[in-house]
């Protein structure tokens, strides 16, 4: 592996790291507060579906950190989804 092409590697695994990050502030505000208002749903399930295909290229050019980072982050989507459901569900109930 050449010089150029390891750190073009370490580039994508820590833009990917940031990126599976990025919804860990919002869902740990989503579980502490356990309201939704400001959740867009409609937001989430766009980003759900990117996440998905980024998945599916990682699998397709066998690239691993592709396919860890977004997993990663089609879980953290997928637990924002579920809690933004169940807290506005329990909001229009009350």
């Amino acid at each position: 592996m050449n010089q150029d092409h390891s750190t073009t590697e370490w580039v994508g695994v820590i833009a990917g790291i940031f990126t599976a990050a990025s919804l860990l502030p919002q869902l740990i505000r989503l579980v502490r507060n356990k309201k939704a208002e400001d959740i867009s749903l409609f937001f989430l399930i766009i980003l759900f579906c990117g996440l998905g295909l980024w998945v599916w290229y990682g699998f397709l050019r066998s690239d691993i950190p592709i396919i860890a980072t977004n997993a990663f982050s089609l879980l953290v989507n997928t637990a924002m989804i579920i809690l933004g459901i169940k807290y506005k569900r329990k909001r229009y109930r009350s």
